[in-house]
């Protein structure tokens, strides 16, 4: 069985850091890119990060572009995201996923951790 847990969520003020962490079971985690994704009330779910399968090459939106790092640990089945001078604009739902390598398909989805922002 397929699972992606996530990790980490909670409330920090604004400026502050928090590092998000997703764990991987039930996959070859390290045959899988691996994405960030959040949703914010009332808006869509939005990219945030992306790591390929080795963790070589990654790739951020815009509006984390210099805050946020991903990062993975395949010998842990671990992503993780580290996020710095965070924002009250950041506040969402951070959900991780497994990106097939060969169908650009997402194959499994975490549940979500709350990122709560205070200004």
């Amino acid at each position: 069985q397929v699972q992606l847990v996530e990790s980490g969520g909670g409330l920090v003020q604004a400026g502050g850091p928090l590092r998000l962490s997703c764990a991987a079971s039930g996959l070859t985690f390290s045959n899988y890119a691996m994405d960030w994704f959040r949703q914010a009330p009332g808006k869509e779910r939005e990219f945030v990060a992306f790591i390929n399968y080795s963790g070589v090459r990654t790739s951020y939106a815009d509006s984390v572009k210099g805050r946020f790092t991903i990062s993975r640990d395949n010998a842990k089945n671990t992503m993780y995201l580290q996020m710095n001078s965070l924002k009250p604009e950041d506040t969402a739902v951070y959900y991780c996923a497994a990106e097939s390598s060969s169908s650009g398909k997402y194959d499994a989805w975490g549940q979500g951790t709350q990122v709560t922002v205070s200004s």
